[in-house]
């Protein structure tokens, strides 16, 4: 608002003036829905050059972005020498493709290891992606330089080493940094415990949670204690059968449980997820 709020409408026609649009058709969204014969709204040439006026309002020397904003990146390189500045030297960097390695890691798509998240969860989330993927991870998310990703490639490929091990490494490299190693060696001995001796978690979520005549509504249930982030997660996850109570699985269409009160239950969703819960 400091730099686009002070332009006015005067300043905003000047702006547009600098570009055109055949270059506006340039960029790919752009080019194929002309062709397609389909609608672009002129709101929607106004944004590309509102970003590119932030290089001339910041007078950026370096402007670095991923390699999907790299027209919106020259849009603001191409515009600056008109307002006397030398135009900025753009880089890119590559997409991180997420969990499922099909579309770009975002939050809205559930697809993320989120960097503030707990070590256990972190790790936990790194050893569910594939063998391919995991690649990926080591070139963008980790030091390893390429010729020693290269070498770890080719013990995997030999039968040196197993891909589930280059992936616990990946995934100590990754906690380790956003954490450190202490909570990465925890995390790593936690997992193995749970997830290959069946145990249970050293710090379970507790929580009370009021029957109604008896019974429990699941998707309720959930959302309250935190295993599902709103009811129609919870009813998703419920039809995925991805929901355990006491290491008993939740048939299908099942949407409430009996119980009474001061009877506890151990919930879980998915691998990770897992909380204890006391009936009132």
């Amino acid at each position: 608002s400091e730099w686009l709020g002070s332009l006015g409408s005067e300043g905003l026609v000047r702006l547009a003036a600098r570009y055109n649009v055949a270059r506006m058709l340039e960029r790919k969204d752009f080019k194929e829905r002309y062709q397609a014969g389909k609608t672009i709204a002129l709101h929607e040439f106004l944004y590309p050059l509102a970003q590119a006026y932030d290089s001339v309002a910041l007078e950026a020397d370096v402007e670095l972005g991923g390699t999907d904003q790299l027209f919106t990146l020259n849009v603001g390189r191409d515009i600056m020498p008109s307002y006397g500045l030398a135009p900025q030297i753009v880089l890119t960097t590559p997409l991180l493709e997420g969990l499922a390695g099909t579309e770009k890691m975002s939050k809205s798509l559930d697809n993320y290891v989120g960097i503030f998240e707990d070590p256990r969860q972190m790790y936990g989330k790194l050893l569910s992606i594939s063998a391919d993927l995991m690649w990926r991870y080591y070139e963008l998310c980790t030091d390893v330089s390429l010729d020693g990703i290269r070498k770890l490639k080719d013990l995997v490929t030999s039968g040196a080493l197993h891909p589930k091990k280059a992936k616990e490494g990946l995934a100590m490299r990754i906690v380790t940094d956003f954490h450190d190693e202490e909570a990465a060696k925890k995390a790593r001995d936690e997992f193995e415990r749970v997830f290959k001796q069946r145990g249970e978690p050293d710090d379970i979520s507790e929580h009370r949670f009021a029957l109604s005549e008896g019974k429990a509504y699941m998707p309720a249930l959930l959302t309250a204690i935190g295993l599902a982030a709103s009811r129609s997660e919870a009813d998703r996850l419920l039809k995925q059968g991805a929901v355990r109570i006491d290491d008993e699985k939740v048939p299908p269409g099942v949407r409430e449980i009996e119980a009474g009160p001061g009877d506890q239950r151990l919930i879980k969703v998915g691998k990770r997820r897992v909380a204890r819960v006391t009936f009132e």
